[in-house]
């Protein structure tokens, strides 16, 4: 059977190991975590291979848009949201061949950055496929908009139920945003969720989206008009934007807000005694800088203890999906955030918010969650340890 050992192992879900070693069955399977300086330790049946660097679980990526794979670079930086929701619009339409290969090229290349599962956005069956075939394990959440437009609900709705159906499971349906859901949206994707799923919904990325809730007024009405609908009918309610996605979500369901550039601690606790399934909330740090050159105030969910996820956005908004990557520019601009609490950020926590915990998110015994040996961490114990220009990451199993 496979075993490592490293100067620390990291299961995440319990503390740093000094010299531990990893046993795993011939499916990557764990069959021991084990540390040698434990009283009544017992030594693996064969030598274990030493790995430079520290053992951690592999990556879990809570919020992507693979099907965006083939937009790379076509849309500029720092454009600020609206403009860019119009180029994902207008720009996505290209031969088929050059969509399919982009996706099985960054699914492959998401496997070999060390990522285990993905949360992922679907508007169309474009990535159905390759999931199908994939090392990843994909929760598919199937993105539905109307441009807040009521009269538009049921026939959006009935454009997207195909691609719900055409998707591998788990998946579930969600609301792209607050924005460009009507009430009748809602209540039809509410009503789509039968069971226990994890839902997911864009969450205050521009300072635009609560100005709207806010007073009703500001830059989303011309964004409107420009797909030829109108805001004549909606009535701010005088709230951020999450307070109105909260009105019309279900709350049983585990709920993941993303981005969350602009949120609160006020909103924070007010999601938490809101959601009656677990709140999490993925922040794509190299998207927000792409896009509004803006990064979340994270001294908020620290404070407040919130359950943040990494997630890597689309190649429309970023260089790469890779989450180590998403860490190494929460380190760079954001230092204060310990290393483990990153690591945990990277994997137990997305695997939660996916509900894929008893499988992935940490080294523990049963379950499978992928090995990675993380190289070249800045800092020489784990209590000064932060990943740096160089850190890099080799998969195990």
């Amino acid at each position: 059977m496979p075993a490592y050992t490293a100067d620390y192992v990291f299961p995440v879900s319990s503390a740093p190991i000094a010299n531990g070693i990893v046993e795993t069955d011939a499916s990557g399977t764990i069959i021991r975590v084990s540390d040698p300086a434990s009283a009544g330790f017992t030594a693996p049946a064969s030598p274990p291979e030493k790995v430079t660097g520290v053992l951690i679980p592999g990556f879990v990526n809570a919020h992507c848009h693979l099907e965006l794979s083939h937009l790379k670079g076509k849309s500029a930086t720092g454009k600020t949201l609206l403009p860019f929701l119009v180029d994902v619009v207008t720009m996505r339409d290209v031969p088929q061949a050059e969509i399919d290969a982009a996706i099985a090229e960054q699914d492959r290349l998401m496997w070999e950055r060390g990522i285990q599962a993905v949360g992922d956005i679907c508007n169309k069956l474009d990535t159905a496929e390759v999931k199908r075939n994939s090392p990843i394990r994909y929760y598919n959440f199937v993105e539905m908009f109307d441009f807040l437009q009521p009269d538009r609900a049921e026939a959006s709705f009935d454009q997207y139920v195909p691609v719900h159906s055409g998707q591998p499971s788990p998946k579930s349906a969600v609301p792209h945003s607050p924005y460009t859901v009507s009430e009748p949206l809602y209540a039809s994707i509410n009503a789509l969720n039968r069971g226990t799923e994890t839902v997911s919904i864009h969450n205050q990325e521009t300072l635009a989206e609560d100005e709207l809730f806010l007073t009703g007024d500001g830059d989303f009405r011309a964004f409107f008009e420009g797909f030829g609908a109108t805001l004549d009918h909606f009535r701010a309610p005088g709230t951020p934007s999450i307070f109105h996605a909260m009105q019309h979500m279900d709350p049983r369901k585990r709920t993941l807000f993303v981005h969350n550039t602009l949120t609160t601690e006020e909103a924070i606790f007010a999601a938490r005694a809101w959601g009656e399934n677990g709140v999490y909330w993925a922040t794509c740090p190299n998207a927000n800088l792409y896009i509004e050159n803006r990064l979340p105030r994270y001294e908020r969910f620290l404070r407040t203890d919130a359950k943040v996820c990494i997630g890597t956005d689309s190649l429309t908004s970023n260089w790469q999906l890779d989450v180590l990557d998403e860490l190494r520019t929460i380190s760079r601009y954001q230092s204060f955030i310990p290393f483990p609490t990153l690591l945990r950020w990277a994997t137990l926590n997305g695997a939660e918010a996916l509900q894929f915990d008893a499988e992935f998110g940490s080294l523990e015994v049963g379950k499978r969650p992928g090995l990675l040996a993380l190289r070249d961490l800045e800092g020489d114990e784990p209590a000064n340890f932060s990943i740096g220009a160089g850190t890099r990451v080799q998969r195990l199993s």
